[in-house]
Parts: structure tokens; C-alpha cells; sequence
């Protein structure tokens, strides 16, 4: 498990890949800092010479892509033809200066909006401007998929992040779990649908690719794609990448739909709704890293996303952070003084109905709060992670 202090402690030691799990028999299924193996190699590898490489200093290992990147952050939001509204992030040209903030009410029904009247955080700003000009260059395309109770932009200290470090990030509405349809009783559907809204917003970003009116008009990498997922996103992205664009993935708190073991946690019911489950997902044989809080109580490090991990194919890894839960790797930590969305509708009187849902109390606020750590802590390292 990783605190802060070994995360800096880490990198002085190993460096960030052997900061990693490895999917092996040999190898450990935490993030503690490790000896190398001592097992002889099967083969000799052959003696080969290569050019030289600049060492990184300690703290410059430490705090690579934990810092924006070099381009501004632009933003703007598509819609699938099927309806989804899809926030992308990307890299603006020199000297974009603004910032984008978005605002959870927007999120939630209209009749539960009209009740959430305290006054209390429940916006996430970041630097960056809307529908700025793209940077020159062509960009690697990353696909997000939030998790239950979530929206397209719940993550965007990372999405945004991301953008500053030269990648397009791309994220879908996912109907059948958004936190506008759970929270009004409306979603359905279920994996196979969100793995269409994410294909699907493959080729929409594809498509303004080539479109006159875009700002994204040639500057997509069709040939470098990746798949990020929080929660049950997690499960959507397994799912996504055996699409043969997609070459890897990264799940955030979550695992694989797997037979036997391990699966993104399914929705979760509200009033109205009825419970979907997970069918079990082949994973691609395609690279593939884990992370998680070892506080998360929605999907647990034990029962899915370590088993989940042992059973993906190589090459993957795991990461297990130490004091984070479920919820810090969204913006939600931020909301509520502290104590994300449940912080906001307790302010608003509203802790008699969170008490008869207990799941949804979890869901929007699981690692807020003590023995949690801030996510000023926490964002960092989740940061140059995933980077």
C-alpha cells in the first residue's frame, strides 16, 4: 500500500515500474516497496548497446506528471447521436488562459436540484478554457468511463490533467448508470450499453477528426488509444478493449467482469430502479494497470480489483494506495466541506433519506472523510500514476 511518504520513498528506490505489481507468480500483489526478484532468467538475453539516457533525479522521479503539463487545457462537449452529451479535454495552443468549472447540480433531477438548496461547495473549477483553440500536433485519445451514480466530467482533476500532458480525453453520459437517471429512477441498461456509449464516442472523436467545424480537426491520433474507468466504469473499459483500437487500459477502484471472481459492483438500486448485473467480460490480451484505495468499501482491494488483477493477462500491475477510498479518485472529495455529495445533501436536510439508502451514502462519499487522507494528498499521486 501506498502513503504519500512511501510514494516519494518509492520512486528514490525503484523507480515508477518497479513501484508496480507484476502479474506473476513470483511477484507481490501490493505496491509496497519490494527487493527485485532474485530468480535466474530462463535464458540468457542477448548483450545488445544502446544509446544513453538521462537519469532522473530522485525528486524528479517522485514528482513526474504530479505537476500540469505543458499545454493549457481546452475543453468542449459533443453528443452521441444517441443522445449522451461527451466532455472532451484537450491540449489548447499556447497562451489559452480561463477557467472551466462545472457545477454538481447540473447533474442531479430537477426535483431533487430544487431541494438541494444549502449553500455549500459543489462546484470542481480547473485551469483551462472552453472550446479553445487546439495546440499543433497530433494527440493520443484516452476514453473515460465514470462509474455508478457519476457524470462525464466527475473525475476532472484527472481528465483535465491528462489534456495538460498532450492526450484528447474523451467521456460519455452513461444513461444506464449516470447520476441523473439513478437518482430519478430512470437509468437501464447496463454493461453492454456502456460499452456501446464508449465505442461509440470513439468514433464521434474519429469523426471530428476529419470534421471542417471541429476543434478537433486533425489533431487525433487514430493509431494510439487507451481506456480509463472508475468503479463500474472499470468493467466497461474491459469491455471496450477488445475492440482492436484500443490498445490498454487503466481501472480505477474497480475489476474485471470475471466467471468466478471479480466484476465492476453493480448498480446499485434507487427507488424506481431495478438492479442490473455484470455478465462476466473476456479481458484482451492487452496491457493493463490496476488501482485502488485500500480504504474503498464499494469495491474492495480483497474480493475484486486484487483478484481481478491475478486474473488479467500480462503484462498488468496493481497499485493499492494507502488511506483512499472509493470516491477519491473523483472530484466528489471536494464537495460537500469535505464530506463529497453526502455533504451536500445532509447540509440540505436530507440525511433521513441517505439513511434509508445506504449503498447511495456510500456511493457519494466513501473516503471523504477521516481515516480517509485529503485529496490534496491523494490527487498527486493518482496523477502521475495514471499519466
Amino acid at each position: 500500500m501506498i502513503s504519500r511518504r512511501q510514494f516519494l520513498a518509492l520512486s528514490a528506490l525503484t523507480g515508477v515500474a518497479a513501484a508496480c505489481s507484476s502479474n506473476s507468480s513470483s511477484s507481490p500483489t501490493t505496491a509496497a516497496p519490494t527487493a527485485p526478484s532474485t530468480a535466474a532468467p530462463t535464458t540468457a538475453a542477448p548483450t545488445t548497446t544502446v544509446a544513453p539516457t538521462t537519469t532522473l533525479s530522485v525528486a524528479d522521479q517522485a514528482s513526474a506528471y504530479t505537476a500540469a503539463g505543458p499545454h493549457p487545457v481546452g475543453v468542449t462537449t459533443l453528443t452521441l447521436s444517441k443522445g449522451n452529451k461527451v466532455e472532451v479535454w484537450y491540449p489548447a495552443v499556447a497562451g489559452t488562459t480561463g477557467t472551466v468549472s462545472y457545477d454538481v447540480h447540473d447533474f442531479v433531477p430537477p426535483a431533487i436540484n430544487n431541494i438541494l438548496t444549502a449553500d455549500v461547495p459543489a462546484t470542481y473549477t480547473f485551469d483551462g478554457a472552453r472550446d479553445a483553440r487546439a495546440a499543433d500536433g497530433m494527440f493520443p485519445v484516452v476514453l473515460y468511463s465514470h462509474g455508478a451514480s457519476g457524470f462525464r466530467v466527475i473525475s476532472s482533476f484527472l481528465t483535465s490533467h491528462l489534456a495538460s500532458w498532450g492526450m484528447i480525453v474523451a467521456a460519455p453520459d452513461h444513461p444506464s448508470r449516470d447520476l441523473m437517471d439513478f437518482l430519478g429512477g430512470t437509468a437501464k441498461g447496463g454493461m453492454p450499453d456502456s460499452v456501446d456509449d464508449l465505442l461509440k464516442t470513439l468514433d464521434l472523436v474519429f469523426a471530428d477528426n476529419d470534421s471542417a467545424t471541429s476543434v478537433l480537426k486533425g489533431h487525433v491520433d487514430t493509431k494510439h488509444v487507451a481506456a480509463l474507468g472508475h468503479s463500474a466504469g472499470g468493467g466497461t473499459i474491459v469491455g471496450a478493449s477488445n475492440d482492436p483500437r484500443i490498445a490498454g487500459y487503466v481501472s480505477m477502484s474497480s475489476g474485471l467482469a470475471l466467471a468466478g471472481g471479480g466484476g465492476a459492483p453493480p448498480s446499485s438500486p434507487v427507488p424506481g430502479q431495478t438492479t442490473t448485473t455484470v455478465a462476466p467480460v473476456k479481458p484482451p490480451e492487452k496491457p493493463s494497470f490496476f488501482i485502488a484505495g485500500a480504504l474503498d468499501q464499494v469495491a474492495s482491494v480483497d474480493t475484486l480489483t486484487r483478484p481481478s488483477f491475478e486474473q488479467a493477462p500480462t503484462p498488468t500491475r496493481l497499485w493499492v494506495i494507502d488511506k483512499v477510498g472509493h470516491a477519491g479518485f473523483t472530484d466528489l472529495c471536494t464537495f460537500g466541506n469535505g464530506k463529497g455529495l453526502i455533504g451536500v445533501a445532509e447540509a440540505s436536510g436530507l440525511g433521513p433519506l441517505l439513511d434509508a439508502q445506504p449503498m447511495l451514502r456510500k456511493l457519494g462519499s466513501d473516503g471523504c472523510e477521516p481515516p480517509a487522507i485529503a485529496v490534496d494528498e491523494t490527487f498527486p499521486i493518482i496523477r502521475h500514476a495514471v499519466t
